[in-house]
């Protein structure tokens, strides 16, 4: 357990890294607000949890700790969003569809509720 969750961390660090990179992208050199850098990452993200779903790489091994939970998970969270929803959907659609917006709404709320506390 101890080196899954390592090799996590060096995923999650180089996710982290990455989205920094992107950010940094968009606001330095393209002028562009990071809305679109956010985008951008989740487009990306769930790009790449795709192509990862559709491959071998789901066994739970050092490959999918590292890309799936570890660098995809800090590079984007709509890559594990879209993940679970593409396992859900594929054994119970209406969960799936409430999942979506439960969370959706839950997450708008969630953050609405706390920027009120700054107020």
């Amino acid at each position: 357990m101890f080196v899954n969750a390592l090799i996590v961390g060096l995923g999650g660090a180089t996710g982290s890294i990455l989205r920094f990179l992107t950010n940094e992208l968009f606001d330095n050199y393209l002028n562009q607000s990071s809305v679109y850098a956010t985008l951008t990452v989740n487009i990306i993200g769930c790009f790449l949890i795709g192509l990862i779903l559709g491959s071998t790489l789901p066994s739970r091994d050092a490959s999918f700790y590292f890309f799936v939970i570890g660098l995809l998970g800090s590079y984007t969270t709509m890559s594990a969003f879209s993940h679970q929803i593409i396992l859900m959907a594929n054994s119970n659609l209406i969960e799936a569809i409430s999942y979506i917006m439960l969370t959706v709404f839950l997450t708008i709320l969630a953050t609405y509720i706390g920027a009120s506390f700054t107020e």
